[in-house]
């Protein structure tokens, strides 16, 4: 069942139509004539989870599980190699219980090879032991734990009883000797749920926010017995979520999610306090409209616009990029 909802799913996202708004519409940048750079100074390499990367990218979590889906782990993992950026797994809990679903997952780390960044993803309830064999799958230097509340609830099959997931984390956080990122699905991450993850040890978060995939409509076209088109608009804008977790501790490291598109995106969500920013739908629909090169094509630009806008807020790297003065504006203003 869960290799077909895997395959549903990807062939669900192609099909969704609504558009949500992350608000890095409502952030201005100030332009900067006099940068006194030059553009071969700009200097995009950041270190995450203890490994230099070339781009404040990462290639976030997405599928697995199957043939199909191997296909794309190993497009997506050979992109991760050849720019040197990070990429998470999605859920293994498939491979968890069926070994024959675990290639699908092994190829990144084969692939990307040890020097690189492979990230586990597993959901809230998976136990110790179940985090510690996703982890050792891929030699993972990391493990996503991921909150999927507003999927479940639209799914027909999906859990109901979400009790006890926050004291799991804990015993995960406490158990586990790899860094562990608690990461949404696309429905943002408030200051108090941080708040909570945070006192129990967590301090990686990442926000994937409204305004990009949108699994209730995904999982809507599953159902046929409910409508759920009046929760498409439910979640909390990257942009908004990004701002409400900023500065909240100095130790606590953001990953920014959610609707994450364009060069533009990757900037804005830095300078509002990420630590990298994570991409995953809109490379997914040039992956499987265009095959490898459309998506290697895609990241390229992504990066090349990227070092363009940094020359033109005068930021040589991403330390002082991060040191930008922006200015909030619009709904984005009024929801602060």
């Amino acid at each position: 069942m869960r290799r077909v909802r895997k395959k549903e799913h990807i062939e669900n996202y192609l099909k969704t139509s609504f558009k949500g708004d992350t608000l890095f519409g409502d952030i201005y940048l100030p332009h900067n004539a006099l940068p006194e750079l030059n553009f071969d100074e700009i200097d995009t390499s950041i270190s995450f989870l203890g490994k230099k990367v070339n781009y404040p990218i990462l290639i976030n979590a997405m599928t697995g599980g199957s043939v199909f889906t191997q296909e794309i782990n190993k497009d997506l993992a050979t992109l991760a190699k050849e720019l040197n950026i990070p990429m998470a797994v999605g859920s293994q809990t498939i491979a968890l219980d069926d070994e024959d679903s675990m290639e699908s997952f092994k190829i990144v780390r084969e692939i990307i090879g040890s020097d690189g960044i492979v990230i586990s993803n597993l959901n809230g309830f998976a136990s110790v032991e179940d985090a510690r064999k996703a982890i050792e799958m891929i030699e993972a230097d990391a493990i996503q734990i991921h909150l999927n509340l507003a999927q479940e609830l639209v799914m027909e099959e999906g859990d109901r009883e979400f009790k006890g997931i926050l004291s799991n984390i804990e015993s995960i956080v406490k158990e586990i000797d790899k860094p562990l990122i608690v990461k949404e699905v696309g429905f943002g991450i408030s200051k108090d749920v941080a708040q909570r993850l945070y006192n129990v040890g967590v301090r990686y978060i990442d926000v994937s926010g409204y305004g990009g995939t949108n699994f209730v409509e995904i999982e809507n076209l599953r159902n046929h017995e409910l409508d759920f088109t009046e929760l498409y608009s439910w979640g909390i804008p990257t942009g908004l979520a990004l701002l409400q977790l900023k500065d909240m501790k100095d130790d606590l490291r953001i990953v920014a999610s959610g609707g994450l598109r364009t060069s533009m995106d990757v900037i804005k969500s830095l300078v509002l306090g990420a630590e990298i920013a994570g991409i995953s739908g809109e490379l997914l629909a040039y992956l499987i409209h265009g095959g490898y090169p459309n998506a290697k094509e895609y990241l390229e630009s992504t990066i090349y616009k990227i070092k363009i806008i940094m020359m033109l807020l005068g930021k040589k790297d991403i330390p002082s990029l991060r040191s930008t003065e922006y200015k909030i504006t619009g709904k984005l203003k009024e929801m602060i």
